[in-house]
């Protein structure tokens, strides 16, 4: 897109698109909804707006404090929930264990989109994922294994 105009496209797409989103689902009666949103989301609460994972991502149109608005509608929404936080994204296959961390402590690292996906699916169903953020991330110096009965 336009480097001009990635401000109004973060604000509604990663803002207000996901606002819509979240109300939809209320009104059409889903009882879960899983999001995936990026690891650093939350970054200024601890203290990495600093980091260069923070400074790189959130320089495309403050893509990450448009996140945390629609991170915390979904929170106050009464729907359950699983926020899923990944590094950043790969296209190839995953070539690490995956990494699974609580809230605001991953603040670099990368990870196949296979296994975000494969963690989204999963979060649906297990009552451990039940509103929770999941940051997650591939371990490259371990190879790939099971997560929640699905082989990875």
């Amino acid at each position: 897109g336009n480097p001009l105009k990635m401000n109004a496209a973060a604000h509604e797409v990663d803002n207000i698109g996901t606002i819509r989103l979240i109300d939809a689902a209320k009104k059409a009666g889903v009882k879960k909804v899983v999001l995936v949103s990026s690891i650093l989301t939350n970054g200024r609460a601890w203290g990495q707006e600093k980091s260069p994972g923070f400074l790189i991502t959130n320089a495309f149109g403050g893509v990450l404090d448009e996140k945390l608005v629609a991170e915390k509608y979904l929170r106050s929404s009464g729907l359950d929930y699983t926020i899923v936080r990944p590094g950043g994204l790969k296209a190839k296959p995953a070539t690490g264990e995956l990494k699974i961390s609580t809230e605001d402590t991953l603040n670099s690292g990368e990870i196949s989109r296979d296994l975000v996906a494969d963690v989204c699916v999963a979060s649906l169903t297990d009552p451990k994922a039940s509103n929770k953020v999941l940051e997650i991330i591939e371990d490259d110096g371990t190879p790939p294994k099971a997560f929640n009965g699905l082989v990875m």
